[in-house]
């Protein structure tokens, strides 16, 4: 089949590459915009409590004023307000909801902090639009209008609330993606630069991925909009990584076997089909395990990741059928000048390094794979202290955007509970008016449960079937204190509701206590439905039952010391309260996927060692010369696109690149170089059980690329799953 591929590209490059443009035109131009959610009850299914509240609250209060963005003032010297101060925030409070700005709906005063240093003007906007681009605009024209009504006065005013987060969140996301975008770029060009010293070729995955990215968010607005999933503006900074670096590595493995065709004697075209004929395998096989491992998120009961999976897979299938198509065509086109000024191509390098690596492996396997094992059960240790933070606006930017700011100064001129209050909804089961005489008492009960600052009873509906307990905490609503302490007012609130009645309890702390249940239920249902599909792929590509459970063994112990050592940077070093609650959902599927690539390129290669007659720990060693250089340049190329994400400048991102970039150089640095090689060396021949894919065969013609071979005698068919043998940087 791949032979088929190369052939039908290189006979017609330039048809091929018009009908990437053509494609491209078309779905930009037509492909719906992607819109950007905040708002963490949207990434919660309706069965949730959380949600069932919010539903309710819809409905029996449909008037009740819900604050979409908060106007925070304060007088410029920081001294308690004057009572002008408090007439000029009266006025301004007036003349804001005069104005008539799209998306609001009413503009009230709000209660003095106190100490009487604060005040605020509470913005209501129109709930069915919560977190949309639309409210980021509407925020952005009070932002603009408050300040401006400020002007002349003794205040100082800035705007927060969850559309200011919407709106701050989405300037970061482009300062983010701008950095990334750049740092990628400039990593990559240097990268090839160094690895092939020509700049012709180092500049064509970064023009032909940026065709590709282009193609890829298009599609995957059209998978958004029709699946109706959950958008996110984070995905967007992921999604360059993800194209750029993936898209690197498969160029990389490509150009590889091109230049060892070549090499060999081969024409420039005939050079290119051998490549895509023999390589067209491993880099399938790679973007399989990829694509599986981010389809398992569909499972995910998180709107934010069940969005997020689909969106990768679609990127790395786009990048997998470029890596076979539209990559192979131009370099066709240019032929061998692609190389140009470089003469470096034309002979065959030694790989010293690796050579003395792989000796090393070959005479000590077992210390060899004890250290490299011990190293990663060390740094795994740190996983011990993990905890997760679930304030999602406040971790996707950075702490001095003005929302959250005002975030912060809320929390201490105000009980810390106070701007994001707990909603206890006590409603009548038979749809008769409640027994206001019970109202008391269950409030007392609300207001003595740990952690409850107050508990009073706020209003009745009109009919009088429902009524809304307001429950301030004595803690943030993201803190594992506040999360601890809605758990509690569940129990109480349900276990002593009055008789014919039932209690939903909302708020932010309910919402991230309900999305603490969903990404425990991933990790129960994800990680391991990821791992059963990628081991089946590495069955089915080795032909092995053995070996598919040891190497995705490795990588889990890549995963937990990846994990450890990321708490220990960011908890401990530098003091944060915990990692992102999506963190490790979304480091497993990165690691684990990525990692089993290399791990599939090595072992590969050495069952090709092993077919040409040698023992497994002579066989391990020539993997690690000639396979090593071909995972260092591609794992260093990904991991250094990956810590791009640290650029961004916010609590998520910074998290995810460090993790995601330091699990990836663990996969090619310590396990597919010396774990996994040193492994296999010990297991010997039944790694390979019940098969026999290292066992010696006939190689005559093999190497001579007119076949891609159909059984596991096929020299051809033996390389299709391996780098090539001068697959590395010359």
């Amino acid at each position: 089949m791949f032979r088929s591929i190369g052939t039908a590209v290189v006979r017609h490059p330039v048809w091929t590459i018009v009908a990437w443009l053509i494609a491209a035109v078309a779905i930009v131009a037509t492909a719906p915009s992607l819109p950007s959610n905040s708002d963490e009850s949207s990434f919660l299914p309706k069965s949730y409590e959380s949600i069932k509240a919010a539903d309710l609250q819809e409905k029996a209060f449909p008037s009740a004023f819900t604050p979409s963005a908060i106007a925070l003032f304060q007088r410029t010297d920081g001294a308690e307000l004057t009572a002008d101060d408090k007439k000029d925030v009266a006025r301004i409070t007036t003349e804001l909801g005069e104005k008539k700005i799209d998306q609001v709906q009413k503009v009230v005063p709000g209660q003095p902090s106190d100490d009487g240093r604060y005040t605020m003007t509470l913005v209501q906007m129109d709930s069915r639009n919560a977190g949309q681009p639309k409210q980021a605009d509407a925020a952005k024209v009070l932002r603009d209008d408050v300040k401006q009504l400020t002007k002349g006065t003794d205040l100082d005013v800035k705007l927060g609330g969850s559309a200011a987060q919407a709106l701050d969140q989405q300037d970061s996301s482009k300062r983010g993606e701008a950095l990334i975008g750049i740092g990628t770029f400039v990593i990559i060009l240097v990268t090839l630069l160094i690895i092939f010293r020509a700049p012709i070729l180092a500049f064509l995955p970064l023009i032909t991925i940026g065709l590709v990215a282009a193609i890829a968010n298009g599609l995957i607005a059209y998978a958004t909009k029709l699946f109706d999933l959950q958008a996110n503006s984070s995905i967007s900074s992921i999604l360059i990584v993800v194209l750029f670096g993936v898209g690197t590595d498969y160029f990389l493995f490509l150009m590889f076997r091109y230049r060892e065709r070549l090499r060999a004697g081969d024409q420039p075209k005939e050079a290119m089909v051998n490549a895509v004929a023999r390589v067209g395998e491993a880099i399938a096989s790679a973007a399989g395990a990829v694509i599986i491992a981010f389809l398992a998120l569909i499972l995910s009961t998180l709107g934010f990741l069940k969005q997020m999976g689909p969106a990768l897979a679609i990127a790395v299938t786009v990048t997998l059928i470029a890596g076979l198509t539209l990559i192979p065509a131009v370099v066709s086109l240019i032929g061998p000048k692609i190389f140009w000024p470089s003469k470096t191509w034309q002979r065959e390098p030694q790989n010293a390094r690796f050579a003395a690596l792989g000796r090393g492996v070959q005479r000590r396997p077992a210390l060899t794979a004890a250290v490299s094992g011990l190293i990663l059960l060390a740094l795994s240790l740190g996983t011990l202290g993990y905890k997760a933070t679930f304030d999602l606006a406040s971790g996707s930017m950075p702490k001095t955007k003005e929302s959250m700011v005002v975030q912060d100064e809320m929390q201490k001129a105000y009980s810390a509970g106070a701007a994001a209050p707990t909603d206890v909804y006590l409603s009548s089961i038979d749809g008769k008016a409640l027994d206001r005489s019970t109202f008391d008492a269950y409030a007392q009960k609300l207001g003595a449960v740990d952690g409850v600052a107050s508990a009073k009873m706020s209003q009745v509906n009109k009919g009088g079937t429902t009524a809304d307990f307001t429950v301030t905490l004595k803690y943030e609503a993201s803190t594992d204190k506040a999360i601890d302490a809605v758990g509690r007012v569940r129990d109480v609130a349900h276990a002593d509701a009055p008789d014919g009645t039932k209690a939903l309890v909302g708020g932010m702390s309910s919402i991230y206590k309900d999305i603490d249940t969903a990404v425990n239920h991933d990790y129960r249902t994800v990680f391991p439905v990821a791992a059963l599909l990628i081991m089946l792929i590495l069955g089915l590509l080795l032909r092995s039952v053995v070996a598919p459970f040891y190497l995705i063994a490795s990588v889990g112990l890549g995963f937990g010391a990846t994990l450890g050592a990321t708490v220990w940077i960011f908890q401990d070093a530098q003091g944060h309260s915990g990692l992102m609650f999506m963190l490790p959902v979304i480091m497993y599927l990165f690691v684990v996927a990525i990692g089993t690539d290399y791990n599939i390129l090595m072992i590969a290669r050495l069952r090709e060692e092993a077919r040409e007659g040698r023992d497994p720990r002579e066989a391990a060693s020539m993997a690690l010369r000639h396979a090593g250089p071909t995972v260092a340049a591609a794992g260093f190329i990904l991991a250094a696109t990956f810590a791009t994400m640290m650029l961004a400048g916010n609590a998520l991102l910074t998290e995810m690149g460090f993790a995601v970039s330091f699990g990836i150089a663990v996969a090619a640095f310590v396990m597919a170089m010396f774990f996994t090689p040193s492994l296999t060396a010990l297991i010997g021949h039944a790694a390979w059980w019940p098969g026999h894919a290292d066992r010696p065969v006939d190689t005559a013609g093999g190497s001579g690329g007119g076949s891609s071979g159909s059984g596991p005698a096929s020299g051809a068919d033996r390389d299709t799953v391996a780098p090539d043998p001068a697959g590395r940087p010359g």
